[in-house]
């Protein structure tokens, strides 16, 4: 394959429960594959334990050029490409470091005062920290320092828990 960093990322779909299989077969294949994994607690009748889960259920996202969506469609566990209009759409490079940096987050909020008036649907830009830059719109308030915020991603949305003090409206026209 040709230089992959310059290469368009595309959003798979994928049988359900296949993710992590899928993404093997395609590393196997050398194919760069990205498969957002986050930890959660699962209890059982018996025991309580860490799983590593897929963010998004049934999606990850594969780095291609046209010519490989055959060789990738042919993947056990594949059903398609996310499209529009029969057209595979690509997931822009930020959205993608966008739900690596959400996968990864372990920063810390710095507990600043801050005076800004914040409203639940409200647009908002974050300010700083390893996501700086992305934009969201806030869910129902609960809070007061730390708000929860929507980075809508291939039809799904991170919510994200962050201080007050990270972000800054952003003013719809």
């Amino acid at each position: 394959m040709a230089d992959t960093d310059k290469l368009p990322w595309y959003a798979l779909y994928v049988r359900s429960r296949a993710e992590k299989k899928v993404y093997s077969y395609l590393q196997d294949m050398g194919i760069e594959a990205y498969l957002p994994l986050v930890t959660r607690m699962k209890r059982w009748s018996d025991r309580l334990k860490k799983v590593e889960e897929p963010l998004f259920k049934s999606y990850l996202f594969v780095r291609a050029d046209e010519k490989s969506h055959f060789e990738i469609l042919s993947v056990p566990g594949v059903t398609k490409f996310v499209s529009f209009e029969r057209k595979a759409v690509t997931v822009p490079e930020n959205q993608i470091n966008a739900i690596k940096k959400y996968c990864d987050d372990s920063e810390i909020d710095e507990q600043l005062p801050d005076q800004t008036e914040f409203h639940e649907g409200q647009l908002v830009r974050i300010t700083s920290g390893q996501m700086m830059g992305l934009i969201g719109r806030l869910a129902p308030i609960n809070n007061k320092k730390r708000l929860i915020v929507y980075i809508e991603s291939v039809g799904h949305y991170l919510p994200i828990n962050i201080s007050r003090t990270r972000l800054e409206p952003v003013y719809e026209r």
